[in-house]
């Protein structure tokens, strides 16, 4: 049993470690959905000069605005894929629930079990009964 809690207990540190890089995950990608979200914001200003210079600018300021939109993008996929990859680990490494819910399975089929343990040996002895009182009847019967 000694044995086992060291092993334990390493586990349990390789779990807080993986959640903390889970977390600081969703603060980098949360942190960058919000800075290209701004900079995007950022770039809805009226400028003023000659129409050359608006032109340039507008192919600049939209190429800005693209990257950043995928840039938001690409973080909120991030964030999708480590809703899932958290949910993937809650789910292998929830290690008390899946014993709660073996105790109670095994609880469960263990008193199914007892009770049609004691249905058959009822009806085994019903059966008996019926048995008895028809070899009774055979037995004491005039045809032979």
């Amino acid at each position: 049993m000694a044995s086992n809690k060291p092993q334990e207990a390493k586990l349990s540190d390789s779990k807080e470690v993986q959640l903390k890089a889970y977390e600081k995950q969703v603060k980098d990608n949360i942190s960058s959905m919000i800075e290209n979200f701004t900079e995007i914001i950022k770039q809805a200003k009226i400028a003023d000069g000659t129409q050359v210079k608006q032109t340039t600018e507008g192919e600049q300021v939209h190429y800005e605005v693209s990257v950043r939109a995928a840039n938001v993008v690409r973080a909120g996929e991030s964030l999708m894929k480590l809703v899932s990859d958290l949910k993937q680990f809650l789910i292998l490494n929830d290690f008390s629930s899946i014993s709660a819910s073996t105790v109670t399975s095994r609880v469960k089929y263990k008193n199914s079990a007892e009770e049609n343990d004691k249905k058959l040996l009822a009806l085994r002895d019903e059966i008996a009964s019926e048995l008895f009182l028809l070899e009774d009847e055979f037995f004491n019967s005039a045809v032979k």
